[in-house]
């Protein structure tokens, strides 16, 4: 079959989906349409299924399921110039599969999916001989390409192992140290095997839609890992600002111990975040420069998750309010000033004015805010030590400087209103 006749073909496929042939849930839409995405890269997306695509949606729009819905959004999202960080990651069909039913992930849950699912998208690579990683080709020629260009085994296996241990952080028992220890030194061939027993989303409707929120905008091997690992952050940052809002919660209820506790589960899922950093780290530089300019409007300084868990801590200074940082998160700063907006800074402040502990409860308070303090800016030296590597000289995809503007990040603090927690007299 010509090329031309099989193109046509193609979109006649995709126009047959809507009627009332197609599923009714627009699964099977939504698979065609990835499968066109990771054959060409979102970028390149031919314009007369862009149109079609708009016409599916607007078309008996009040019968889409929120899944189809939010899947056109994305999709459409470079064509109707609304591209940003949330679409490029899928957000909002991902944040869909969050809690529907009683079986459905938590948020850190989710991440643990995410990354068990780079896993075995990494196992499916045929990365079997010791050529060494090529350049990235032009545009054109990477698309027509098969194998999309696949890190070399070496690489392969540190990125592998750290997206392993990720996984089995969360993981129950003694099986997770096992199921490390036999990757450690398992031979290629039984990390299929090994993928298997990693967990996957339910056989519900939701969960079969959770394949569909990797949409490249290229086609180069590196993106779709880096893809899952952003959305893995989200998620990650969804976790700690729950857990940081129950902190303030226990605060206003008088529960000191609580709100420690709280504290110090949230600081402990910075180490999960960090742990992605090493898995990106396996990212070739050469891949990230090449998709990245595809990617030029979303960004990780629009991630309202982050922004959510920051103005949760305690309200960020006038100068950071005013910078790209908030700006870029309009919804998220209009929480931040709203009259109704609660931080840990102000819940412990009010605590402390009102209600009498003992000076032991008092400072496994400040240890534990003094503890999320820490590791959040070990994060942050982490992330600008990784963007140096990544990005050089480069501009930040969000139209900030790029490494420069994550330097000066690092001297931002989440309880600057507090001072230093760690062995410190309480603020009067």
């Amino acid at each position: 079959m010509n090329p031309e006749r099989a193109e046509a073909d193609r979109w006649a496929a995709i126009g047959r989906l809507d009627g009332d042939g197609g599923e009714p849930d627009g699964i099977h839409l939504a698979r065609t349409v990835t499968q066109e995405v990771r054959r060409t890269g979102k970028h390149f997306l031919p314009q007369p299924l862009l149109l079609r695509l708009s016409e599916i949606r607007g078309h008996r729009a009040a019968d889409r399921t929120p899944h189809l819905q939010a899947f056109l959004d994305c999709m459409l999202d470079k064509h109707e110039g609304r591209y940003w960080n949330r679409t490029y990651l899928s957000l909002p069909l991902l944040e869909l599969l969050l809690g529907e039913t009683g079986e459905a992930p938590d948020p850190n849950r989710m991440a643990t999916l995410l990354i068990s699912d780079v896993i075995r998208f990494e196992t499916q690579t045929e990365t079997q001989t010791e050529t060494p990683a090529r350049e990235p080709r032009e545009p054109q020629e990477a698309r027509e390409s098969v194998d999309r260009d696949p890190p070399d085994p070496v690489t392969l296996r540190k990125r592998l192992h750290h997206a392993l241990r990720f996984v089995a952080h969360d993981l129950d028992g003694p099986d997770a140290d096992a199921l490390v220890s036999a990757a450690a030194h398992a031979p290629w061939s039984r990390w299929a095997d090994i993928a298997e027993l990693l967990p996957r989303p339910t056989a519900t409707e939701a969960g079969h839609w959770f394949d569909l929120t990797v949409q490249p905008v290229y086609v180069l091997h590196d993106e779709y890992f880096f893809i899952r690992a952003l959305q893995a952050h989200e998620m990650i940052f969804t976790a700690i600002a729950a857990d940081v809002r129950a902190a303030i919660e226990a605060l206003r209820a008088g529960r000191l111990d609580a709100a420690a506790d709280h504290v110090d589960r949230a600081a402990g899922l910075f180490d999960r975040a960090s742990a992605l950093f090493r898995m990106v780290a396996t990212m070739r530089p050469g891949h990230f420069s090449a998709f990245r300019q595809f990617t030029q409007g979303a960004s990780a300084i629009q991630s309202e998750q982050y922004k959510r868990f920051e103005i949760l801590c305690g309200l960020p200074t006038a100068a950071r309010m005013r910078s790209a940082a908030f700006t870029s998160v309009p919804s998220v700063r209009g929480e931040a000033e709203g009259e109704a907006h609660d931080t840990v800074v102000r819940a412990y402040l009010d605590l402390r004015r009102s209600a009498r502990f003992d000076e032991a409860e008092w400072n496994r308070f400040r240890n534990a805010l003094g503890g999320l303090e820490e590791r959040h800016q070990r994060w942050k030296s982490t992330h600008r030590s990784l963007a140096a590597r990544m990005l050089g000289g480069a501009h930040g995809s969000g139209y900030t400087a790029g490494v420069p503007y994550l330097a000066e990040c690092l001297d931002n603090r989440l309880f600057w209103q507090l001072g230093d927690q760690r062995g410190a007299g309480h603020p009067s």
